[in-house]
């Protein structure tokens, strides 16, 4: 019998933990589930979606490898994808705090998706699905 699994954190590579947590704090409306100091200038961050099960940890990049996947963490393609019940709210509000969306809204056969970035570039799909 399998073992039931889930996806419960994705690690985000950021150049700053204090400006990450601002952008996905304020900006995108997220929770700030932990924040723990671990010595010498690392820190466990975790951020979730209001009403996800997933979270992401924002993980400082330390060192030339790592500050090159800040931004680009999936070589320009959408690396995650946020799912809504309402579109057009969500839009209205990711665009009222600033968010840069690159691609407008636009009706897909699955539902109705744009496509943002965060601070360092990383791109995202808002998507209401249909049905």
């Amino acid at each position: 019998m399998p073992i039931p699994q889930r996806l419960s954190l994705v690690a985000v590579t950021v150049l700053d933990y204090d400006e990450a947590i601002d952008f996905y704090i304020n900006r995108l409306g997220f929770a700030l589930e932990e924040d723990t100091d671990l010595g010498g200038g690392k820190r466990w961050v975790r951020v979730r979606p209001r009403g996800s099960d997933c979270a992401i940890l924002l993980a400082r990049a330390t060192d030339d490898r790592q500050r090159a996947s800040v931004g680009n963490q999936t070589g320009g393609r959408v690396f995650l994808f946020i799912e809504t019940d309402d579109f057009w709210r969500d839009h209205g509000a990711l665009t009222s705090r600033g968010v840069a969306f690159v691609r407008p809204p636009h009706e897909e056969p699955f539902g109705t998706v744009a496509v943002f970035e965060d601070l360092y570039g990383n791109r995202f799909d808002l998507i209401q699905r249909r049905g």
